[in-house]
């Protein structure tokens, strides 16, 4: 589909109609987004059959809100890495799991995958570790770049002769022969002296009921004082800060546990899809900044346009300046899309492109 096309949440779910669409992939938080966007305008989606969801993690809150909507079209989770051809392992769902976990699913055919320590020697089973590839699917390295083909491109040590990858991935195998993910290894630091895998604490997190997405970051310096901050979401849901605290209290040892925690309707996330922890930090680092200072919205154009703004930024409405620019205040284009259906399409993505401002996109808005 062309890119405009995506960008639109109303054209793209009438081209999927209309084109008798029957798979469809997306990235989770845009599925999101055509959920939010079929909520205000009822419809259906056709002759679709599968959505298959890629990219980031499918969370259960997001599976079984999309199997009270569409319970007769399957999700497939579909992970796997560019350095892997993509997807290596497909787990077809016809309702929520039970358990509240969404598997990674069974290996396609000619994929072979291990749970590993890191002397590449496996881990017993259901223990997490890092999931490394061999077989076919692996690529043949870097281009151009040896160093970093040499750090993760290896022989594989219990298939001689065959080439293995190691995908910088934690998980673990579950009941079925299926792969649960966990998290990055490259997501683990030193919390006064000990070492903490941030996955583990954001999936913790997501156990606590009406959670739906989770983040921590790490704020102070490497080596000096360092703590973490927690991020979650829970839509419009009121889930308490001491609720998620005493959760995490039970189930994490007390150095784990964020030393703050943020509520959020939703998280943001850069333009792959992805949790946006960058925009996080900056939130973070920015907090100092007094309100008095910078212009508040004035106009009723722009306090309803700073309130929409505000929710899809996830950031506190006092927050929210008329000078404020959605680009440099960490909007992308899905945030953008998210504000349009909010505001049921008052403006398109051309025009936040054209005028990021929020005074002067809320000019336009009143002059429409």
């Amino acid at each position: 589909m062309p890119q405009d096309v995506i960008l639109d949440a109303a054209r793209f779910t009438d081209e999927v109609v209309t084109g008798g669409v029957e798979v469809v992939q997306l990235v989770p938080s845009y599925l999101e987004v055509i959920l939010n966007h079929l909520q205000k305008r009822p419809g259906g989606l056709g002759r679709v059959r599968f959505v298959s969801v890629t990219g980031e993690a499918l969370r259960w809150e997001l599976a079984a809100r999309w199997f009270r909507r569409f319970p007769d079209i399957k999700l497939v989770n579909a992970y796997g890495l560019t350095e892997t051809s993509d997807d290596t392992n497909h787990e077809v769902l016809d309702r929520a799991p039970e358990d509240r976990r969404v598997p990674l699913g069974r290996l396609v055919q000619n994929v072979t995958a291990r749970v590993v320590d890191e002397n590449l020697e496996l881990v017993p089973l259901g223990a997490p570790g890092e999931i490394v590839f061999s077989g076919v699917c692996v690529a043949r390295g870097y281009i151009n770049d040896p160093e970093r083909t040499g750090a993760v491109f290896l022989r594989d040590p219990h298939r001689p002769g065959q080439r293995l990858y190691r995908s910088g991935d934690i998980g673990r195998w579950i009941a079925g022969g299926k792969l649960e993910f966990l998290g990055r290894r490259d997501a683990q630091v030193k919390i006064r002296g000990h070492r903490v895998e941030l996955g583990e604490i954001e999936e913790q997190m997501l156990r606590v009921a009406g959670v739906r997405g989770s983040a921590v970051v790490v704020t102070g310096e490497a080596g000096g004082d360092r703590a973490l901050a927690g991020f979650y979401a829970t839509g419009a849901d009121d889930v308490p800060e001491q609720e998620v605290r005493a959760a995490l209290g039970r189930w994490l040892p007390e150095y784990a546990v964020p030393s703050v925690l943020h509520r959020r309707e939703s998280l943001p996330t850069s333009d792959n899809g992805k949790i946006d922890k960058k925009a996080l930090a900056a939130w973070l680092a920015d907090r100092p900044r007094t309100a008095a200072a910078r212009p508040r919205p004035r106009t009723s154009a722009e306090q309803r346009l700073a309130a929409a703004w505000a929710e899809v930024l996830n950031m506190s409405l006092d927050e929210v300046s008329r000078d404020d620019h959605f680009f440099d205040s960490g909007g992308t284009s899905i945030t953008a899309i998210r504000m349009i259906v909010k505001l049921d399409g008052a403006f398109s993505l051309s025009d936040v492109t054209r005028r990021p401002v929020l005074a002067d996109l809320a000019d336009l808005v009143e002059r429409t």
